[in-house]
């Protein structure tokens, strides 16, 4: 029987990952006595080291370059369960998003992903269904305080808000100040968890480099976000191929990938899917699911499945 090729390459990509972060944990992760610790991880080839006091609270992060890396990606999952069905448009009026609220129920799809102001509303519209309302904090800039930033996320989980999309801050990032962004993504992680709720890290990938897509990939993860998230929709840029592997690999196989901004047909979703994305954001999520339900193939009459 010839080898898996498949399974042998995941094999080999978790072992490299897992020896990595040994090694780097034997150097690296030692808890003080007055309770700070240090917390490391790869990939890559960047290394990002973020500190914490004992209360928890980002004293320094940094990052430095090293070797390459490799990553999972995880299995397919239900297509409609996997879309975040997105209206953030500045013009989106009530019934537009009951609409929204509609779709979402009949489609059965992940969340509706809406701007704050429409936060209750989405929490009325949707009570009792399976469908979470998640909304956007720093949006689309990333450019408030990390304060306002778990102000905003304590007023949309006040409201009903079940899931927490943040942006975090562009220019920081870009200049190095790894510890403001680290600062930034765990105030509000720390904030949504309390209140059970996911949080998931846009990164705005159409304007980092790679290097610093997996930068801000490894604090969201040291932060304890739940997902990283390709982009706004907002900022020139949204989702690629390219990108989403490289975060899958960056991240593991556990944590969620969110492919967002110009998802616009089936082919573009399932090419998401196949590169690593768990969680997709799309204003066409109708368009998306239906086409998928055409392509799929028609069930056997009743007769022919009970063999007669």
């Amino acid at each position: 029987m010839s080898p898996d090729v498949k399974m042998i390459e995941q094999l080999v990509e978790t072992i490299t990952r897992e020896v990595l972060l040994a090694i780097a944990e034997k150097e690296e992760m030692q808890k003080n006595a007055d309770g700070s610790y240090c917390v490391v991880d790869i990939a890559e080839g960047v290394k990002v080291k973020t500190c914490f006091d004992n209360a928890g609270n980002v004293v320094s992060a940094g990052a430095e370059r090293l070797t390459s890396t490799l990553g999972v990606i995880p299995e397919d999952l239900n297509l409609a369960r996997m879309i975040d069905h997105t209206l953030l448009k500045p013009d989106a009026t009530q019934d537009k998003i009951a609409q929204l609220c509609f779709e979402a129920r009949k489609y059965h799809f992940a969340s509706v992903c809406v701007n704050p102001t429409h936060v209750k509303l989405c929490a009325d519209l949707l009570a009792g269904s399976d469908v979470k309302v998640c909304t956007v904090i720093g949006f689309p800039l990333g450019a408030t305080s990390p304060e306002v930033k778990v102000f905003e996320t304590q007023n949309a989980l006040k409201n009903g808000a079940t899931e927490i999309d943040m942006v975090i801050n562009i220019g920081a990032l870009k200049s190095g100040d790894n510890e403001l962004v680290a600062r930034d993504i765990r105030g509000v992680v720390e904030t949504s968890h309390k209140a059970g709720a996911l949080t998931k890290v846009i990164i705005e990938t159409a304007l980092l480099t790679d290097e610093e897509k997996v930068v801000a990939c490894l604090l969201s993860k040291e932060a304890g976000a739940d997902f990283v998230k390709t982009s706004t929709g907002f900022s020139g840029g949204g989702a690629t191929v390219h990108d989403v592997e490289l975060m899958r690999r960056t991240v593991g196989p556990t944590m969620g990938v969110k492919a967002s901004g110009g998802i616009h047909n089936l082919e573009e979703a399932e090419a998401m899917v196949a590169a690593g994305a768990t969680r997709i954001g799309a204003s066409a999520g109708v368009k998306i699911i239906q086409a998928a339900t055409e392509s799929s193939p028609a069930p056997a009459p009743a007769s022919a499945s009970r063999g007669y």
